[in-house]
């Protein structure tokens, strides 16, 4: 045969070496350093999406959308806290500092979490007037770099946050190039100007939840016993962490799992540590039903969090509440397809994320360059934020409607079926269509 003539095959893509690994191969070759970027986890791993709810219909009654209540309040850190924070809806608005997002950008998430009766939370990087003036219920986030740390800022919140750790990052600590280290940034966080900052991984003044016992009780005490304190970690060992935070004499814990968002850490962080949130939920209620403390102390979970239908899903599993970050920013205008010529030019993106740490963002929210920031219009982004906390909340309700529930709590896990044998392990619901929970055993 003459070989003019043999069709030729396709070249054909690794499944292992693929475009993507192969560019970051020669990044690494030609630099010599790791890759540094913000945003989360973009590996497909098991999520909500692969959880479904049972409707009612013969075996279950529904309730009357827009006749029939269904109350979607909360009441967060009534363990030992003489002043509990009292939400309108179970979605707060998690940590994201001054430094990694503009002083607009943190009024913005204080407007429009006020308008929607929920909380928002400081970040690393201290407390802003912008941020505690707009803020109706403001929790404070102590963490391990102690930045802007002070007492009469820990009175001024409503709660504190001890941050042992993040979903992106668990067991390291993230990164604020020097970019956005503005005069006011070094200021407040007593820094140099223009210098890459790393923050610590583990806080300095303790070893292990008896010594966090110990720091509790000094926040609880400098703050009169009113505030509640919460203790956030990164899904790792969800069990055994929820079971000491307890212990500490948490109010309210914290899980975060690896689809949460980070302003800026290492990729290989990102991608390769810490367990998807999907999973970290089920251990971390079985270790509070265990302890005898589920409702007593309240369970928060984050990361990855996009619809109502994630809300329900997560308070389905047994969470008290739900918090958002990169879905917050989103609201407010971030990476809109509006700019993406502007986003181009940085060489990304609308939708990447891969650049919020380069201090550059057109759309005025993870910059600190004064012009850029000021593009942002504070009002008008807390009123889009406030009309997403809408939009969820309702989408929420309309679910738990559908499964005959009168408030958002009593969604439980016999209300959801799984698609994936994956998804059914984790969540440990069954997989539709059987009785069938795959793994058994213990967490």
């Amino acid at each position: 045969m003459d070989s003019d003539n043999i069709p030729q095959t396709l070249p054909r893509h690794s499944a292992t070496f693929d475009p993507y690994t192969i560019s970051e191969i020669r990044r690494a070759a030609a630099s010599g350093i790791y890759d540094i970027r913000g945003g989360g986890a973009k590996r497909r791993v098991p999520h909500f999406d692969d959880l479904l709810f049972l409707g009612a219909s013969m075996s279950r009654y529904p309730l009357e959308g827009y006749r029939e209540k269904c109350a979607t309040d909360v009441v967060l850190g009534n363990r030992f806290a003489s002043k509990p924070i009292h939400l309108t809806i179970p979605i707060t608005i998690a940590g994201m500092s001054f430094g990694s997002l503009s002083a607009q950008a943190k009024e913005a998430l204080g407007r429009g979490a006020s308008i929607a009766g929920t909380s928002t939370t400081t970040g690393d990087g201290g407390m802003t007037p912008e941020e505690r003036g707009q803020s109706e219920t403001l929790v404070y986030q102590y963490l391990p770099s102690r930045y802007g740390m002070n007492p009469n800022d820990l009175r001024k919140a409503d709660a504190i946050e001890v941050v042992l750790g993040q979903g992106a990052k668990p067991g390291g600590g993230g990164m604020l190039l020097g970019q956005k280290i503005s005069d006011r940034v070094a200021e407040m966080r007593t820094l140099p100007k223009g210098i890459d900052q790393r923050s610590a991984c583990r806080h300095p003044d303790w070893t292990g939840p008896d010594d966090l016992e110990i720091k509790i009780e000094e926040l609880r005490e400098i703050t009169d016993w009113e505030k509640p304190i919460y203790v956030k970690a990164g899904a790792t060992r969800p069990y055994y962490d929820v079971a000491l935070a307890v212990k500490s004499g948490a109010d309210v814990v914290v899980l975060d799992g690896m689809q949460g968002g980070t302003a800026a850490t290492q990729e290989v962080f990102i991608e390769h540590v810490g367990i998807p949130t999907l999973a970290a939920i089920r251990p971390a209620v079985q270790a509070l039903q265990d302890l005898g403390m589920y409702r007593k102390v309240q369970l928060i979970v984050s990361g990855g969090i996009r619809n109502g239908a994630d809300v329900a899903k997560a308070m389905a599993l047994g969470a008290d509440a739900v918090s958002i970050g990169s879905a917050a920013l989103i609201a407010l205008g971030d990476n809109d397809p509006a700019l993406e010529e502007e986003y181009r030019k940085l060489g990304s993106t609308a939708g990447a994320y891969d650049d919020w740490q380069e201090g550059r963002d057109p759309a005025g929210i993870t910059t600190q360059d004064p012009d850029l920031a000021a593009r942002l219009d504070p009002v008008a982004a807390g009123r889009r934020l406030a009309n997403y906390l809408s939009a969820l909340t309702l989408e929420a309700q309309t679910i738990a409607r559908a499964c005959g529930k009168s408030h958002l709590h009593n969604l439980e896990p016999e209300d959801l079926v799984a698609v994936t044998i994956e998804a059914a392990a984790m969540a440990r619901v069954p997989l539709a269509g059987t009785d069938w929970i795959p793994g058994g055993g213990g967490f």
